[in-house]
């Protein structure tokens, strides 16, 4: 529903952390490292021409691989049984995976659910029917004509709801690196590049609809207490009819003033299968975002599961 073609795929997804979030600093990425230079091999020495097989040769030959075949067929049949009793398939044993600590925050909504970012220095809330993947980063690629857009700290609702696509998702979340100071023109470029990557294919052609609603000023609670300016964006989108496709979505973004960048929250959902989250519901979960205190933050190992 939400993918490069929104009736092949919801986007990518990779289950990891992602640096950079938690204290609201992201880095740029360092670049590629070129690939070390393969010096061209030296050219063999030329091999002297095979001369023909006399007939005596040949002949000879053939006699050796008849025999050779009379042996491996008699140590065949010999082995047959030895050969069968160990043939079984060994089973291997069940992988234990661990996976590492992670900080968690209580929900300030009675009822919901936390999702905290990298460290606890940030959370939001969610409604019980979502499910939050605080250590997936989450988004989609740019394309030709899509911006792209990558979010940490995500949750998801709806997931599998297509027949048609396993990954299929009516809704998610998660925390965006918007480079802009203003918090309306963070929010407005987060709805953006979310909007025209999710609902369009990544090449073209860019057939959603997307109608902007004006900026809402709220604020944005940080850990200290401290209150920052904050805006808030809507959007709606209509996109042509699809197999997974919604036909109407809604997308909303937070953004707080957070310096030269914001963390901006971004909640997309689809309208018209059941279980997604309408206009007041997107509104109350971004409201729910907000910085952690030190205090309130606690570090859990979530119990080891087996894979078979």
């Amino acid at each position: 529903m939400f993918g490069k073609k929104r009736e092949d795929s919801p986007g990518y997804e990779d289950n990891a952390a992602l640096d950079g979030f938690g204290g609201y600093q992201p880095s740029d990425s360092s670049g590629y490292t070129p690939a070390a230079e393969t010096p061209a091999p030296e050219p063999e020495p030329e091999k002297p021409a095979k001369q023909p097989m006399s007939r005596s040769g040949r002949r000879a030959m053939y006699g050796f691989f008849a025999t050779l075949g009379v042996i491996t067929v008699a140590a065949l049949a010999n082995n047959s049984d030895r050969s069968s009793e160990t043939s079984a398939p060994t089973p291997r044993a069940p992988i234990v995976y661990t996976p590492s600590p992670r900080v968690v925050a209580p929900p300030v909504t009675e009822g919901w659910q936390s999702v905290a970012g990298k460290d606890g220095v940030y959370a939001y809330d969610v409604p019980p029917n979502w499910t939050p993947k605080p250590g997936t980063i989450h988004g989609w690629e740019k394309g030709t004509q899509v911006p792209g857009i990558t979010m940490v700290a995500s949750a998801f609702v709806g997931e599998g709801y297509c027949p048609q696509e396993k990954r299929s998702r009516i809704g998610g979340s998660g925390v965006a690196n918007i480079k802009l100071a203003d918090p309306a023109a963070a929010a407005k470029k987060a709805v953006d590049d979310l909007t025209v990557s999710a609902y369009n294919p990544e090449d073209g052609p860019l057939t959603a609809k997307v109608t902007v609603e004006q900026p809402q000023t709220t604020e944005f609670t940080l850990g200290t207490g401290k209150k920052v300016p904050a805006s808030i964006v809507l959007a709606e989108v209509v996109t042509p009819p699809g197999a997974c496709g919604a036909h109407r979505a809604l997308v909303g973004v937070i953004a707080p003033q957070l310096g030269e960048a914001s963390a901006a929250l971004a909640v997309y959902s689809g309208q018209d299968a059941p279980g997604g989250a309408d206009r007041e519901l997107i509104l109350k979960i971004l409201k729910t975002y907000r910085g952690v205190p030190e205090a309130d933050r606690k570090t859990i190992t979530p119990p080891p599961s087996t894979l078979r």
